[in-house]
Formats: C-alpha cells, structure tokens, sequence
C-alpha cells in the first residue's frame, strides 16, 4: 500500500509540475514485462499507452470476449433468450482445459453458461453456446472473423470459440482493446453484473452443485475493476483484458505475453494508477436526461423520449479543457416494441478537442406496434 501511495503521489507531482504530462509510452517502466500492451478510455477511445499494439500474439481464453460479443448480440436481438435451455453435444463436453464439466446431453441454462464463460471461462460452457447460435464451433468462428473483419481488426483470425492454442488463431493488443470495447457497448450492466462477481455457482439445484471463482483477482485488488477476461495457455503465457471505472472515467488495459499472472496483474495496477492520475473528466450529460423526444406514428404511444443511458463524460488531460462542439442524434431504427430502458438511438458528441464521444439512448417507456384494429380505429376517427 506505501509503495502505491508513493508511487500516485509521485505521478501526480510530474502532472502538476510540467506544462504538458508525460505519455506513458516515453516510459519504459510501464508493462516491461508484457510482450505487448493497450490502454485506452472507453468513451473516446483516447490512447493512453501502447507497446507492440499491432504485433501478432496468441490472445488464449481473451478469444471469449469475441465469442461473447456474438452471444449477447443474439440475446439482444432476440435469436436467443438468457432462459433457454442448451443441450451439450458430445464434442462441446469434450474440450479440454478450463471447463464445467459439461456432459454429453446435459441440459444448462444460457444464464449459467454464460457465468460458466465469463467467470470461470469454461471452454465447454463457450462451444456450447457456439452451437447454439450456429450449428457447429466452425460456423461459429466464421462468424467470429466475419465480425472482425466489420470491426477492422486487421491482425486478428480465430480458429476456435474458446483460444485453446492455434498457430494460425492469434489477435494483438490494440485489436483485443478494441473487442473489448464492444463487448462492453453490446453487454452492458448485464456483462458487467457477471464479469465483476467473484464467486458464484451453477447446477444449484442438483447434487452436482458447481463452484465458479473468477478468473481475474483484480475485481478484488483494485477499486473500481468490473472485468473484463482472462487467458493462458503454454503459448499466449498470462494474459488479461481489464475495465476499471472511477469518478466516470472507465479505462480498458490489454497486456500480453506475461510470464505469470501475479507479474500481470501488478503491470495492469501500475497502468491504472498511471491513468486515473493522468486524466481528469468533466460530465457532459447525467445518466437519464432527456435528449430528444422522437415521434413514433406506428405506435400506440406515438411518442418516446430519449434518455442518456449513462452518464457521459469527457476525459482530457490535467491542466486542460473541453467543451461540445457539435452534437448529433442517429435513430437505430429498432423495431418495435421496445422495453423501458431499450437502446434505440445513439448520441454522437464532438468535442473542442477534435476527440468524439458516441454513447447509447435508450427508451423511457414501453412502446407497442399498432395492430391492424387500431389502425382501423385511426382510420375510421380521421374519416368521421
């Protein structure tokens, strides 16, 4: 604890003192370790530090966060529900490494499963909802590539769902920064509500009850971490994604290539701190405001009103300023009916500093399709 607090106090000294701080990349103490490092702020996407960013590595169980980003896609758009039951094949029980001990047949929840990944990053638990959503893991990883192709992730290729060691399945850390950024956009506080909890169990209700331990031991060593995915093979050696959000600022860290995770972990601290001290925020909008109300005349509500759906804010460097510049509200085009609390449009911000902010809005109500006897309804009222 003295070390760190030296070491904050220490870095904030060289932030106050200097006209300009000091980037993390001119310092060669940050992640000398790692064969490869990524630190970003979430909302903007500012570049913090980065070491070998674009170099080919085996990115091991972190290949999970693409694997999620399909399997809350299918959940957000209603392909699959987080009740539903999956059959365990004869091959997703087969895989080796991390795993639930899925059986041949078993039947799990999606909910658990996704505990099972996210948690314990079970590699039968992720073949599973592979194929699930697919048909086959291959299928699957068709989509995963195809995904990262559409997010240009230009030194990413996946073989597999789960990152069991592949020669030709490798990503790098600016790519895995950035899968990790969308996996937050897409699973939201329900990811975030899995990802940050230490313990948990599954088959809870049998004899097999199964205990779940996370993975990443920095939910519990540092304020503020709520994910993200481990990983480790022979291969990869230690690697980690985390998130960490305080005072508004949420910032991403992807090390790789790590000899142990205890030497990663303590790398991943030392860039956190660096970053929280670096950065200042000011907020933009509070979680909730209204920023638009949008007619809707297929609806029976005919109207629905925008709300921020978290709060936004700007990261700037100590000593600096920001200001909007120009603000723009793009419609998803979601079909209806929404949920209270649905994503249906999202906010692009531009900031003085040339930085952009794009951030989600969500409905404030439930709004119902018109069926074919209101519209007769309508129909009849305007002709009489």
């Amino acid at each position: 604890m003295k070390k760190k607090i030296i070491y904050v106090m220490t870095m904030l000294c060289i932030a106050t003192c200097v006209c300009v701080p000091i980037k993390a990349e001119e310092n060669n103490s940050f992640a000398s370790n790692a064969n490869g490092a990524y630190v970003m702020e979430y909302n903007t996407q500012q570049v913090v530090f980065q070491k070998n960013e674009t170099k080919k590595m085996y990115p091991a169980s972190m290949t999970k966060m693409m694997s999620l980003i399909l399997i809350f896609e299918a959940i957000n758009n209603h392909v699959i529900k987080t009740n539903d039951v999956v059959s365990t094949s004869k091959y997703a029980a087969s895989m080796g490494g991390s795993q639930i001990f899925l059986e041949e047949n078993e039947q799990m929840s999606v909910a658990d499963l996704l505990k099972s990944i996210c948690i314990a990053s079970a590699n039968d638990a992720v073949v599973a909802m592979a194929e699930k959503i697919a048909g086959s893991e291959s299928e699957f990883v068709n989509k995963m590539n195809a995904k990262a192709k559409e997010m240009n992730l230009a030194n990413t290729h996946f073989m597999n769902a789960s990152g069991l060691h592949d020669d030709n399945h490798y990503s790098c850390p600016k790519d895995m920064a950035m899968i990790s950024k969308k996996l937050l956009d897409v699973g939201g506080n329900d990811l975030l509500k899995i990802t940050s909890t230490y313990e948990d169990y599954i088959r809870q209700d049998s004899k097999e009850k199964f205990w779940l331990v996370n993975t990443n031991k920095l939910i519990r060593q540092y304020e503020g971490v709520d994910g993200l995915k481990t990983g480790y093979t022979a291969e990869a050696k230690s690697c980690i994604s985390v998130t960490a959000k305080q005072n508004n600022i949420r910032f991403i860290v992807v090390v790789m290539g790590e000899p142990s995770s205890k030497v990663r972990n303590e790398e991943v601290k030392q860039l956190l701190d660096y970053s929280f001290t670096l950065f200042d925020q000011r907020l933009l909008y509070q979680k909730n405001k209204k920023m638009e109300t949008k007619t809707i005349e297929e609806s029976i509500q005919k109207k629905v009103n925008l709300l921020c759906e978290e709060d936004i804010s700007a990261i700037f460097e100590k000593g600096k300023q920001v200001n909007i510049t120009s603000q723009e509200v793009v419609w998803l085009n979601k079909k209806l009916p929404y949920e209270k609390g649905d994503r249906v449009a999202k906010l692009k911000l531009e900031l003085s500093d040339g930085k952009k902010i794009t951030s989600y809005l969500v409905s404030d109500r439930k709004v119902e399709e018109l069926s074919f006897l209101d519209i007769f309804k309508e129909a009849i009222s305007e002709i009489f």
